[in-house]
C-alpha cells in the first residue's frame, strides 16, 4: 500500500551519471513527483540543486567530476541546503563504506536501484517528510558506524517503557522498514503498526522516524 497524497506532489531533482537510468526512473515514479531538474556530473548537480531547491534530490553514490568524491562531494557542496533539501541516495552499490560515506555527509537514506518505482517514490515521500529511510540490509551499516555515547542504564530504562512487540516495530521501524512491511513480517495490520509507532514515539519522547532512527543508532540496538 503507498503512501502517496495527491493533494502534494513533490519536487525531485534525479542525478545520476547514465541518462538511461534517468529517463527510466523518470518514467517509473509516481505522479506526484515533479522533476524540476537533472544532473549527469558533480558540478552539474551543485548547480542545479542550488538554482532549482527541491524538495528531495535522488543522489547516485558514484559520480564523474569534481575530485572524485561522488555524491558525497556534492553533499558537502550544498550543506547549506540540508535544512530544506532532503538527499537520498540510490545507487547500484550496497557496500558498506558507500552507505557510510554518504550518510555522513548529510544524506536521509540510501537505497539500492533494484527497487521497483513505486517503491522510490515511497522512499522520496518519506525521506521528505523527515523519516530516514533504507533498504533493510543497509540500516545495520548505519548502526556499525557510529558510536554510541549512552550509558547502558539509561538505555535499559528507556527500553523498559516499552512492550515486547513495541521493541519489535521499533527495530523494524528504525531499520528503515515501511509499515507495510512491518505488518508483514509480525503478521499484524498496519493500522496496528501505526498504533505502536505512535506508542513508541511518545514513550521515547520523539517527534519522527528519522529521529527514531538517529535513537536507535546511537544505542545500538538495531
Amino acid at each position: 500500500m503507498s503512501t502517496e497524497n495527491t493533494a502534494q506532489s513533490y519536487r525531485v531533482v534525479l542525478v545520476d551519471d547514465h541518462a538511461i537510468f534517468r529517463s527510466g526512473l523518470k518514467a517509473d515514479l509516481a505522479s506526484d513527483m515533479h522533476i524540476v531538474g537533472e544532473a549527469g556530473t558533480v558540478e552539474e548537480a551543485i548547480a542545479v540543486i542550488t538554482e532549482t531547491k527541491p524538495d528531495v534530490v535522488l543522489l547516485d553514490v558514484h559520480l564523474p567530476g569534481g575530485r572524485a568524491g561522488g555524491g558525497a562531494e556534492v553533499l558537502k557542496n550544498c550543506a547549506q541546503l540540508l535544512g530544506s533539501t532532503k538527499f537520498l541516495a540510490l545507487s547500484v552499490s550496497d557496500a558498506a563504506q558507500d552507505v557510510v560515506t554518504v550518510i555522513r555527509a548529510g544524506a536521509r537514506g540510501y537505497v539500492t536501484k533494484s527497487i521497483s518505482g513505486e517503491e522510490i517514490s515511497d522512499a522520496v515521500r518519506r525521506v521528505a517528510a523527515g523519516d530516514a529511510v533504507f533498504s533493510p540490509r543497509l540500516a545495520g551499516f548505519v548502526l556499525d558506524a557510529f558510536g554510541s555515547s549512552t550509558a547502558v542504564s539509561d538505555i535499559d530504562e528507556e527500553l523498559d517503557l516499552l512492550s515486547d512487540r513495541e521493541l519489535q516495530v521499533m527495530r523494524l521501524i528504525a531499520r528503515g522498514y515501511s509499515y507495510k512491511e512491518v505488518a508483514t513480517e509480525l503478521f499484524i495490520s498496519v493500522k496496528t503498526v501505526e498504533s505502536h509507532v505512535s506508542n513508541v514515539l511518545r514513550k521515547l519522547q520523539l517527534s519522527n522516524r528519522h529521529e527514531l532512527t538517529r535513537w536507535a543508532v546511537d544505542r545500538k540496538i538495531l
